[in-house]
């Protein structure tokens, strides 16, 4: 029935969206039709990027989206992203199943790493 799936975002600026997913997260890009529309490649989803129009939804309306991204080393990652400039919230949430670093792109929209505890840890 689905041959494929994808999470648009409505963003204000195409260049700095595409730099942001691209050079920031280390993303691949799908493809690029101009500034008219982008694809990225996350794992299993691609994110589609999409400049905001006087009608419709704007890049910087609060919504109920967020996109996560599992990580091995929660740390790891952030010290990497912070180099290129990524601010994460103050906090680390650190739950008995998970931790989550919370993050947004240049539009604000919400994101997050998030490291799986092992299997021992449920315990």
């Amino acid at each position: 029935m689905f041959t494929d799936a994808k999470l648009t975002l409505m963003i204000s600026d195409m260049n700095r969206a595409v730099q942001f997913y691209t050079e920031t997260l280390g993303l691949p890009l799908k493809f690029r039709g101009g500034d008219e529309w982008a694809e990225i490649q996350a794992p299993g989803l691609t994110i589609a990027l999409h400049p905001a129009r006087e009608r419709g939804p704007k890049s910087d309306q609060p919504g109920h989206l967020s996109i996560g991204f599992q990580v091995e080393k929660l740390e790891t990652v952030m010290a990497a992203l912070k180099e290129k400039g990524v601010e994460f919230a103050q906090h680390i949430i650190d739950d008995q199943f998970v931790r989550i670093a919370h993050f947004n792109d240049p539009d604000r929209t919400p994101l997050y790493l998030c490291e799986v505890k092992s299997a021992a840890s449920y315990r």
